[in-house]
């Protein structure tokens, strides 16, 4: 069997973000922030013209995606603890025990994760790329995708998505 893929680390490839983890003991992070680095990997077949994609066309989907994301703090919307509400004074209060944060509404990206990990930021970008992909290109038969968030160098979370 053989297979192909095409991979993109590039340096642009980052977004900037504010968020804290929320531990198992309920116990949270200090508000804090990380220079984030995105890298791919997207495997298919090749096309007739020997590419799986061509990287001038997959490059500017992903850039667009981390810059909707860039100098936001992101909230994980799923966590079971966790409140949000966007008032309508254009801000947006976050509750978590007994910490209370009220930011303008623009500054804040409320993310359908259950927690502001790498992982889970990796998971979220990963299947917004997918269906990006998916949109762009009809065609494409994605067998796998792979996707990494690094927070710190060599610390990252890593998606991957396989055709089931």
């Amino acid at each position: 069997m053989e297979r192909w893929s095409i991979k993109v680390d590039k340096d642009y490839l980052k977004f900037s973000a504010a968020h804290f983890l929320i531990f198992p003991d309920g116990s949270a992070e200090r508000l804090h922030g990380h220079n984030y680095k995105v890298f791919f990997e997207i495997e298919s077949d090749v096309d007739e013209h020997g590419l799986v994609l061509d990287f001038k066309k997959i490059k500017p989907l992903i850039k667009k995606l981390v810059d909707e994301v860039d100098e936001h703090f992101l909230v994980p919307g799923r966590h079971p603890v966790l409140r949000v509400e966007r008032r309508a004074d254009g801000q947006t209060e976050i509750l978590y025990r007994d910490r209370r944060y009220l930011l303008p509404s623009e500054d804040v990206i409320v993310l359908p994760i259950s927690n502001s990990s790498a992982e889970n930021l990796a998971t979220w970008l990963g299947r917004e790329l997918l269906a990006r992909v998916h949109a762009a290109f009809p065609s494409l038969r994605v067998d796998r995708l792979t996707l990494g968030v690094e927070e710190t160098k060599g610390q990252r979370g890593v998606y991957h998505h396989l055709r089931g």
